[in-house]
């Protein structure tokens, strides 16, 4: 029987960390449409990006842990209701037996958060009033559907006026993302797409959403310090009934300690069986996976660092000529540690899978069997992606080299 408080090595802590994330062990073969939407629940949130140099960041953080799949499932399953978008991490699909957790931000003031503030429905009462209008009339709508006026594009501060209302009444829970069409939200209202939902029967007090919420964080990271908990979902500050001290005194978490740190982690009632193996050293990391920039396992970049020793910036947003690794480098997962990362592009025309610089960590030893396994990766990713010309050609040497040369 496992002893209370038990101490990991820093290795099992990272195990359990990954058993918690999918990330142990290489996928099953045939993934299925349940298998993914039971991966997005795993993790609690699966983040969006539209950056597409190599396959969009959902659909890669989704592969590392179902391998060969159907991109196409994911939109079905945010059609038939499966899963919702909404701010969590940051713009993430999320199963929709959560939608709970978020409402009360959605119809309180403060829950319009810095995106997208009141002052817009003020300042914008007519334009607001067309949306919801077309969308009550004309059932869901993208933002292409209605005419650009300003002959602009870009980011926020770019939007035509109807794409900021769009996404300020999604913001508001007035409008949910009723599917997605090449990508690109379609909206419709929240009666149509959720329409069980209701407020005066379903809502529950912010701070029992706090509470799960903090919950859920811990068993999707499978063992946390406290400092780590509130990044998961952007929380606000934690009540104090809901830090994780507080909640492991009235049994609903688990202590451990790992080895070197002076703070406890805590685990999630339902990985006490992977707690004990942890403990035991029975958790064994067998897979090598390429990771999105947006993986849950390093979007939080000081966790990185105290897990993994794993230092990671992505520099897509840095200038060409301050960049160390490239414009998106993927981590490499590799046996329960983060050995490397990748810089890639995926030509898709020309079905060639470009590898445009490997880094491996100082510390790394290189063998011929790490280059099997992430080169076998990389392979399983371009075929996947439908690029299977594996082109090494950008490399200084078809070798690995360290990010220290």
């Amino acid at each position: 029987m496992m002893a209370d408080n038990p101490t990991l090595k820093l290795s099992a802590a990272r195990n359990l960390h990954l058993a918690a994330q999918g990330l142990l062990t290489p996928p099953a073969k045939n993934a299925t449409k349940k298998q993914l939407l039971a991966t997005i629940r795993q993790m609690a949130a699966l983040q969006i990006d539209t950056i597409n140099v190599v396959a969009r960041s959902p659909y890669l953080v989704l592969w590392s842990r179902l391998g060969s799949y159907e991109t196409v499932w994911l939109n079905e399953l945010l059609e038939e209701g499966k899963l919702f978008e909404y701010w969590s991490h940051e713009a993430c699909f999320l199963p929709i037996e959560d939608y709970y957790l978020y409402r009360h931000q959605m119809i309180a003031p403060h829950g319009l958060g810095w995106k997208f503030n009141q002052r817009w429905l003020l300042e914008n009462k007519k334009e607001v009033e067309l949306v919801r209008k077309q969308i009550h009339s004309n059932g869901a709508s993208r933002s292409l559907d209605f005419a650009k006026r300003d002959g602009k594009a870009g980011g926020w501060w770019e939007w035509k006026p109807e794409k900021r209302s769009l996404e300020v009444l999604f913001t508001m829970g007035e409008l949910m993302v009723a599917k997605r069409h090449n990508f690109q939200r379609v909206y419709d209202l929240r009666e149509r797409v959720h329409p069980k939902w209701e407020d005066q029967h379903d809502l529950i007090h912010p701070l029992e959403c706090q509470r799960q919420q903090v919950l859920l964080a811990v068993k999707a990271l499978g063992c946390a310090k406290a400092t780590w908990i509130t990044d998961y979902f952007r929380m606000a500050k934690l009540d104090a009934s809901n830090q994780a001290a507080a909640l492991a005194e009235q049994g609903l978490l688990l202590t451990a300690n790992v080895a070197g740190w002076d703070t406890p982690v805590y685990v999630h009632p339902d990985h006490a069986d992977l707690l004990e193996q942890a403990a035991e050293g029975n958790l064994k990391a067998t897979a090598t996976q390429i990771l999105s920039p947006f993986d849950p396992v390093v979007w939080d970049r000081k966790r990185a660092i105290e897990l993994f020793d794993f230092d990671y910036k992505l520099e897509c947003y840095t200038p060409a000529e301050k960049r160390r690794y490239g414009y998106f480098s993927l981590p490499i997962l590799r046996r329960g540690a983060i050995i490397g990362r990748m810089d890639a592009k995926a030509h898709r025309q020309q079905g060639r899978f470009e590898v445009k610089s490997l880094h491996m960590e100082a510390e790394v030893k290189i063998s011929a069997t790490l280059v099997r396994d992430v080169i076998g990766s990389i392979t399983k990713f371009a075929q996947w992606h439908g690029t299977p010309e594996l082109d090494l050609s950008s490399l200084k040497t078809t070798e690995f080299y360290h990010n220290n040369s």
